[in-house]
């Protein structure tokens, strides 16, 4: 049994863990990790395998792994990825979900980040495209007063007015579109701080079958 992405975004346990992931990582000053980045990280993983003619049962797997990715952050920022995905597993599991279901969640979840995670399903490919897509000015939570002194991280997510996903050329290429606003940000200010990032999409795409491509400001970049 796969419980419904609604219940899982109203159980208890969930609210209450994702409540100290936000306050967690508010206090430490990073962008922002909160129901709004988790809710776009699952509809996106979710479409990514609906675009690419997944079942119905592997599109809603992601959707629950995107929503519960950074619920690690409760614990630590550093390897949130880990102790989220045990976390996962175990709400999962309570909730009625069977082993392999839960397990499979809980290796997507453990594989998202940058630093020690790879592509090893569908599910984790998904989730960790829709993870590093999601670029936006909502998600710096300081207030800076002027952007262009402020760090390069919030700098870049400042800059982003909209990114978003999209399937194209019958399955066969995933896009990632963002538009940047280059007087507050350089393109090159971007790739600084997400190459590695990139380069694991480009990796991600590429257990899908799939290529990525990296579409800024209208001009087709990857």
């Amino acid at each position: 049994m796969i419980p419904e992405l609604s219940k899982v975004k109203t159980d208890e346990e969930v609210q209450a863990i994702m409540t100290m992931a936000e306050n967690q990582i508010e206090a430490l000053g990073f962008t922002e990790h909160s129901r709004r980045h988790c809710g776009i990280v699952s509809k996106w993983a979710g479409d990514i395998l609906r675009g690419l003619g997944y079942p119905e049962e592997r599109v809603l797997l992601a959707e629950i792994a995107g929503y519960l990715h950074d619920i690690g952050n409760a614990v630590n920022r550093a390897d949130h990825a880990q102790s989220g995905a045990i976390l996962a597993y175990h709400i999962l599991k309570r909730m009625g979900m069977d082993t392999a279901h839960a397990a499979e969640v809980m290796m997507a979840i453990g594989n998202h980040d940058e630093e020690f995670g790879t592509p090893v399903s569908d599910i984790s490919s998904a989730l960790i495209i829709a993870d590093k897509a999601d670029v936006h000015k909502s998600r710096v939570k300081k207030n800076v007063t002027n952007a262009l002194q402020a760090n390069i991280h919030d700098r870049v997510n400042l800059a982003a007015e909209r990114s978003y996903l999209s399937v194209e050329r019958e399955g066969t290429v995933i896009t990632l579109h963002i538009e940047i606003d280059t007087a507050l940000c350089p393109v090159m200010d971007y790739f600084e701080i997400y190459f590695n990032r990139m380069r694991l999409c480009r990796k991600a795409a590429e257990f899908l079958n799939c290529r990525f491509s990296l579409d800024i400001n209208g001009t087709r970049l990857v």
